[in-house]
């Protein structure tokens, strides 16, 4: 039972969740856009909830050309949905997984000025829904969240064309089952996933995460699929047991360290993943607090001559001299969109 699938990621990272998709043979990707990727599978099951680079994936229910700004153009949307086939898209959803809902809810965004907001806009695929499947309708007017066991769809809006998905998990997949314990500024588990197939382990190789946090990448990279080893370290005490906690059973060592100063031999180190302190949401401390500079150094003397880092960072420009005279090169830098902040992803490689 062949279906079409729109995943959903960070702004920035839709590439890497392409191939992703093609590297896990889940089907042919058809499209990369704004945030989404489209893909057509022929036989769809649970696997692709596996996606790890993935916020979420949606059935791709149907696509609307022509919705002009006026409220009056959302009928043509809403007959669309009147018109969608129910049954087969909810039997392709439980074979992937989903469960039966007890009431319909809706997402939506847009993108430009409308004459209309993203509440009518929801409405006006909702409400059908909702009358077709004989089920409540959850309206987010009123800033109360939907309750737990709905199906959920989502509606974007673009230009003219609107897509409208139906997603297949109770719950999106980047609310990892994992994260028992998460503090101001953990890092977004599809995007630390993203950072992770960036840096490309082999097996054997040694990955270090040392501004872990709660854990997030080292995490990530356990799931990677490949036999490596993975170390995640530290300043902050109650960091590192928050992040004994979400990677139990994982097998990754972690110890409190300062990444001005890591307690690590010269040369042993193939990967550095990390998303260092940003002094915004997480101030620098240590070493880093009075030298950040040293940080750079670190990962110079930490790496194999072979060995690159994938980092999460702001101000790129102003680290750039740091970085070269640490003994590292910039090999790819990727802007992404984060809850409002622009950081990069930033592949260094040592020179």
């Amino acid at each position: 039972m062949a279906a079409r699938l729109m995943a959903r990621t960070v702004r920035g990272v839709e590439s890497i969740l392409a191939e992703e998709i093609r590297q896990r043979g889940l089907g042919h990707v058809e499209h990369i856009g704004h945030r989404e990727v489209w893909f057509r599978c022929a036989d769809p099951g649970r696997n692709v909830l596996e996606l790890r680079c993935a916020d979420d994936v949606f059935l791709l229910a149907s696509i609307v050309d022509g919705i002009g700004r006026c409220r009056a153009d959302l009928s043509m949307l809403t007959k669309a949905v009147q018109a969608l086939p129910l049954e087969p898209l909810l039997a392709i959803r439980e074979r992937c997984g989903g469960l039966p809902g007890s009431c319909v809810e809706v997402s939506a965004s847009f993108l430009g000025k409308r004459n209309y907001t993203r509440y009518d806009l929801e409405d006006a695929v909702g409400k059908p829904l909702a009358r077709a499947l004989g089920m409540r309708y959850h309206s987010r007017r009123g800033g109360v969240a939907p309750p737990a066991g709905g199906l959920a769809w989502r509606v974007t809006l673009a230009d003219d064309r609107a897509v409208v998905g139906l997603r297949i998990a109770e719950r999106p997949l980047h609310r990892r089952a994992y994260r028992r314990i998460s503090t101001p500024g953990a890092l977004h588990p599809p995007l630390a996933a993203a950072m992770v197939r960036l840096a490309a382990p082999s097996d054997g190789a040694v990955l270090l995460d040392p501004c872990c946090g709660v854990g997030t990448i080292p995490i990530e990279a356990a799931y990677v699929g490949r036999t490596i080893s993975i170390l995640g370290s530290d300043v902050n005490p109650t960091a590192v047991a928050a992040a004994a906690t979400n990677g139990v059973g994982t097998g990754i060592r972690w110890s409190m360290a300062d990444a001005g100063r890591l307690p690590v031999a010269t040369g042993a180190v193939d990967l550095v993943v990390t998303n260092p302190p940003w002094d915004r949401q997480v101030p620098w401390s240590g070493v880093l607090a009075r030298h950040p500079g040293r940080l750079w150094r670190e990962l110079r003397r930490v790496l194999r001559p072979t060995g690159r880092a994938v980092l999460l960072l702001t101000d790129v420009e102003a680290r750039l001299v740091g970085i070269t005279e640490a003994g590292l090169v910039v090999r790819d830098r990727r802007p992404i969109s984060l809850f409002g902040a622009h950081p990069e992803i930033v592949t260094v490689e040592v020179i």
